[in-house]
């Protein structure tokens, strides 16, 4: 069995379809079939024990006197005629011995159930068998017990030491069945066969598709080409459609993340250039110097040894803001959980006023409670806070305020061109006025990250009276939910 399994789900699914399909027809098939042989064959049994019974009536046992002649031992009587014609027709004692008519066709075999009728008389009731004659032909026998007339007119008697056997051949009834079955069995047969090769044609037509889909992932697989997309009917909502439509939305998901990918190497290759370059001009100084036996001087090798050290520091940040960039989803999902947003604020205030210790930085922050990842979350927001404190002049201010949902936080700087105000959160997008500044141009394009994947929004506009003033909305509540810690 776990043989034939195994080859049948080795088969190809347009296989297995039209063998299921045939399966299902011919059980079908079968089942009417039996139930029809079975009805023809209650019914044409149920028509021979009424011509039985009609030929074991008193009224109709006109021979019944012959056979009392030829077993003296039963009482004499008037009887009534009986039909003989294609009939079997004996007396059967109580020691099993039976009495033929002169008229019969043949002897039947007696059995048990034909005695068990002569001792049960009084009840009345007949008995119906399927038994033999003498010859082994089969017949259809009804065995009820003997009733007599005492005289011309006299009432029918019952007579307890003998039965009356009648029976008829079921020779044309079983060639009728037969002949039935036979049939029936050529029916299902073409039925099974018709059903298979219709369902191997359905199988085929409406795997068509699938096919289709085959054919599309191994050109994927094969090329590598994601711009390939199936066809399907607009008002289609069948599984394949669906699948189709999936497959569709798969492959522009995926185009659509390699040509962000290679944008974001690419753009990582130039921005690492620059810093690169200078290391390894400085470097070179330094190295060329030890090389030729030139000392450079002690302010000189300072200055070269502390712009090592900045650009050293800038490659980091680069490189962490690109591996923030190149975290999939599935990592962030599994740290995501309910946090304080205000905790997170004043976390990333604690380090913005280390960074910025000249400035004066107010707070204004009232409790909220968000799902996201806490790391991520604080450090978008330490990152909107290094931008204010970068752009805000020495001795300025800057106000932080987080009232239903909303953080804001607006600097005093010279602000933001209104031109370019759409780029602000594109990767590696530095202002020209900002180039000379430190920073990879990621920051701001992680913060829109992360606060579009806690369902947020973040924005950048002009503030009233200069600066610039940025404004992040995170849904949430003033409490934590009861099953948040």
């Amino acid at each position: 069995m776990t043989r034939v399994l195994r080859r049948f789900r080795s088969l190809p699914i347009r296989s297995r379809l039209a063998l299921l399909v045939a399966a299902a027809v011919a059980f079908a098939v079968a089942a009417v079939a039996v139930t029809c042989w079975f009805i023809v064959q209650g019914k044409l049994y149920e028509q021979l024990n009424d011509d039985l019974q009609d030929g074991a009536k008193p009224q109709s046992l006109g021979q019944v006197q012959l056979l009392l002649r030829a077993c003296p031992q039963t009482p004499e009587g008037n009887t009534s005629t009986l039909r003989s014609h294609s009939i079997y027709l004996q007396l059967v004692k109580a020691d099993g011995t039976a009495c033929v008519s002169s008229n019969s066709e043949g002897k039947v075999k007696v059995t048990d159930a034909d005695k068990s009728v002569i001792k049960n008389a009084s009840s009345g009731d007949g008995h119906f068998r399927n038994g033999t004659d003498e010859d082994g032909n089969a017949v259809r026998v009804l065995t009820v017990p003997l009733i007599v007339t005492q005289g011309i007119g006299g009432p029918p008697a019952l007579y307890p030491d003998a039965a009356l056997s009648v029976a008829v051949p079921l020779k044309g009834t079983q060639s009728t069945l037969n002949e039935l079955a036979l049939i029936l069995l050529l029916v299902s047969g073409v039925g099974v066969i018709g059903a298979g090769a219709a369902g191997l044609a359905v199988a085929r037509a409406g795997l068509r598709p699938v096919d289709e889909l085959t054919d599309a992932v191994e050109h994927v697989a094969r090329t590598e080409d994601l711009n390939i997309r199936i066809p399907v009917e607009a008002d289609s909502e069948d599984e394949v459609a669906r699948l189709s439509r999936s497959f569709n939305s798969m492959t522009s998901a995926l185009a659509s993340s390699r040509e962000l990918q290679q944008q974001l190497i690419a753009d990582a290759g130039h921005e690492l250039r620059t810093p690169l370059t200078s290391l390894r001009t400085n470097i070179e100084l330094l190295t060329r110097s030890e090389e030729t036996g030139r000392p450079i001087p002690e302010a000189d090798r300072k200055a070269l040894l502390s712009s090592v050290k900045a650009q050293m520091t800038e490659l980091a940040s680069l490189i962490g803001d690109l591996q923030e960039l190149s975290r999939s989803e599935g990592q962030r999902g599994e740290r995501v959980q309910v946090i304080s947003l205000e905790d997170t604020v004043e976390a990333a205030l604690r380090r913005a006023r280390l960074r910025g210790p000249e400035l004066t930085i107010n707070a204004d922050l009232q409790p909220w409670y968000v799902r996201a990842e806490p790391a991520a979350l604080e450090r978008a927001v330490v990152n909107i806070l290094d931008n204010a404190v970068k752009f805000s002049p020495d001795g300025g201010t800057i106000e932080v305020a987080l009232h239903d949902g909303a953080l804001t936080v607006r600097d005093h700087g010279p602000g933001i061109p209104a031109d370019e105000l759409p780029h602000v959160f594109d990767r590696f997008w530095r202002s020209p006025s900002a180039r000379a500044l430190p920073g990879s141009g990621l920051g701001l394009s992680i913060v829109a990250r992360t606060v579009e994947q806690a369902g947020g929004q973040v924005t950048l506009a002009h503030a009233e009276g200069g600066g610039t003033v940025a404004t992040v909305r995170l849904p949430g509540a003033p409490t934590p939910p009861p099953e948040a810690p």
